[in-house]
């Protein structure tokens, strides 16, 4: 599918959103990001697929990128449902333009011409019936930046929630207050991205540092299950000293987030970058513990990073869940206790 018509079709495909307001009569600001673009007549805000029309943005709606069954693992929500399959699907278009993206085909498809994806026409509810269809529990946005394409997300949670699923986010986390909220009553999982703790670094992502800190805190504290992913890139962020900054940040919210550190590949624009190592992730891990923090773990290379792919109760050491990749060998779990001391492990897990 050309560039083109990909574009016309993203066009037709859309309704007016409803995370702007009018700044005067030739443009609006958008929060559905931290970029808060404003926008004016018959133009379109950094993601380049929210757009301004006869006065109204108008927003992605009615299909998907991808959709598919997934491992929870593999989002990844360590302390949601063990060994539960998530429904995930995706739209088109990213705020950021990361140089390592890992899901750089559909996030850069409008902005890179070397990414081409297509586009499945779908309702919502036949989303939802997919989901019931395969009787998973988990359904997730994902693939895409899901917060740029929140109305769409909403809609479909809002069918979801009728029959008892759980919702998530897979996200970039350059979010806003105004978004947070909109998102509380249909949202219940949150993986955010800190994919560093450099502005600098973050600004050549086409981010802002700040904005990410800032939704990781609003969405502990509005009480979304949160769990942080970093994905560690040799010379770009492994130095002791960030990562140390990264998990005091972490910890001086709640010891109790869990902390993800996982491999990087060598992938879209930066291929000559060699893959982490495995005695990376361990040392991060390990820095993640010695700064307070209760539940880190190490991903990617399944069986190589010693056992921090594991839960174990922060209190007596107890394993509470064995994991290689994306496979549960053991679940001990009581309810919501250590099996042995009864520490309450956080998590979502039923």
């Amino acid at each position: 599918m050309e560039a083109h018509s990909l574009k016309e079709i993203l066009y037709a495909n859309t309704r007016e959103g409803e995370l702007y307001r009018n700044i005067d009569n030739d443009r609006v600001e958008c929060f559905a990001c931290g970029h808060r673009c404003k926008i004016g007549e018959g133009k379109e805000g950094i993601c380049k697929i929210r757009f301004l029309k006869n006065g109204k943005l108008y927003v992605p709606w009615g299909y998907v990128s991808s959709i598919a069954l997934d491992p929870i693992e593999k989002k990844p929500f360590y302390h949601v449902l063990p060994g539960s399959i998530a429904l995930s699907f995706g739209m088109l278009g990213c705020d950021f333009h990361c140089s390592f993206c890992q899901n750089w085909v559909t996030s850069q498809t409008l902005r890179d011409p070397d990414a081409t994806s297509s586009v499945e026409i779908i309702s919502a509810e036949r989303i939802v019936d997919l989901a019931r269809y395969h009787k998973v529990k988990i359904i997730t946005s994902t693939y895409n930046e899901p917060l740029i394409t929140s109305e769409w997300s909403v809609e479909i949670f809002k069918l979801a929630k009728k029959f008892g699923m759980i919702t998530s986010y897979v996200s970039n986390g350059n979010g806003t207050s105004e978004v947070i909220d909109y998102l509380r009553p249909w949202l219940d999982l949150f993986k955010i991205d800190l994919k560093c703790f450099n502005d600098k670094e973050y600004r050549k992502m086409g981010g802002v540092l700040k904005n990410v800190l800032d939704t990781i805190k609003a969405a502990f504290d509005k009480k979304f299950w949160v769990e942080i992913v970093t994905l560690i890139i040799p010379g770009i962020n492994d130095s002791d000293d960030e990562l140390r900054d990264i998990a005091k940040y972490i910890s001086g919210i709640s010891r109790e987030i869990p902390w993800h550190l996982t491999a990087y590949h060598p992938d879209y624009k930066i291929t000559d970058v060699p893959a982490t190592p495995a005695r990376t992730l361990i040392r991060a891990v390990e820095i993640g513990y010695e700064e307070g923090l209760h539940y880190v773990y190490a991903g990617n290379i399944p069986g190589g990073v010693r056992n921090y792919e594991n839960t174990y109760c922060p209190n007596c050491r107890e394993l509470i869940v064995e994991r290689r990749g994306y496979y549960i060998i053991r679940n001990n779990l009581n309810k919501n206790l250590c099996p042995k001391c009864l520490t309450i492990i956080p998590g979502v897990w039923s």
